[in-house]
């Protein structure tokens, strides 16, 4: 039975000025699994994420989520005559879609940051409660308004059961950004959960922890792709939290793919150790 795919990028390039940071990536998200995207800093990984969620617009190629094109882009007007990539003419006579971040979170995708986005104002409810408003049911005018108070009253109702499953509910009424490090991430991931995505997006999510919760955050991932019947796209520099919990990987170097396969492959390939696997985490 073939796999559905929840996730593909094709022929994605993204060129900013005379730079490419992403060159002709491509790359499949299986329904259910956990790939990881991995490679050294400044390889284009987060640029990757900001072209699949609508914040950056592709110089060129196409993604398709659940199977439908999501994004489309082409060179168009100077870029044509500068454009660097690969592929130039592949997408030339497809029609440009470029959808903004809000509609991608609405389609079903959801993403956590590498430096934490919590709304510092809010409280550890709000900033789930406002994510949770996305799937709203009523429109601009009763929510000005409060005429829809049931509807109100459901969304508050599942917000405090996220905070329960999360863990996080003895600190409902706390200032987000008060929460200790670890407890802000699994915050910033209850936060995306409340959108209700097939898809997560994860960016470098055990990025400032221990090995204990490392550890920890390995099982987490697990236990929310089951509970929620997620599909997960990971950045992480932690190769063992990687190699742990990733059913494929996919790494790139200089905007580029070097590498693809099962962890037990990328693990043992010449090309990934030289250019990451083998650099220390000071460098």
């Amino acid at each position: 039975m073939e796999e559905k795919m929840v996730l593909r990028m094709e022929n994605i390039t993204m060129q900013f000025g005379g730079v490419v940071a992403v060159n002709n990536l491509s790359l499949d998200v299986p329904q259910g699994q956990i790939v990881a995207l991995i490679g050294p800093n400044g390889a284009g990984k987060t640029t990757a994420f900001n072209c699949i969620t609508g914040v950056y617009q592709p110089t060129n190629g196409r993604v398709e989520f659940m199977g439908q094109t999501m994004i489309c882009s082409h060179p168009t007007g100077k870029m044509k005559k500068t454009y660097l990539g690969s592929d130039k003419d592949k997408f030339a006579s497809e029609k440009i879609v470029n959808p903004t971040p809000d509609h991608v979170v609405q389609l079903g995708i959801a993403r956590t940051f590498q430096n934490i986005r919590l709304w510092k104002s809010m409280t550890v409810f709000e900033n789930v409660l406002v994510a949770k408003h996305m799937r709203a049911k009523q429109n601009v005018f009763s929510a000005i308004f409060r005429l829809n108070a049931k509807e109100e009253a459901r969304m508050r109702e599942q917000t405090m059961e996220l905070l329960k499953e999360q863990e996080l509910e003895q600190y409902k009424d706390e200032i987000a950004t008060s929460l200790p490090y670890g407890l802000q991430r699994r915050l910033e991931i209850a936060r995306a959960l409340a959108t209700e995505p097939k898809l997560l997006l994860l960016d470098e999510p055990a990025a400032g922890m221990n090995p204990q919760e490392t550890q920890e955050l390995a099982d987490y991932i697990r236990e929310i792709r089951d509970k929620h019947n997620l599909t997960v796209l990971l950045i992480e520099h932690h190769m063992d939290l990687v190699m742990k919990i990733s059913d494929y990987i996919y790494v790139i170097d200089f905007g580029s793919e070097i590498a693809r396969g099962v962890p037990k492959d990328v693990q043992h390939n010449k090309r990934v150790i030289e250019a990451y696997l083998g650099v220390s985490e000071d460098e």
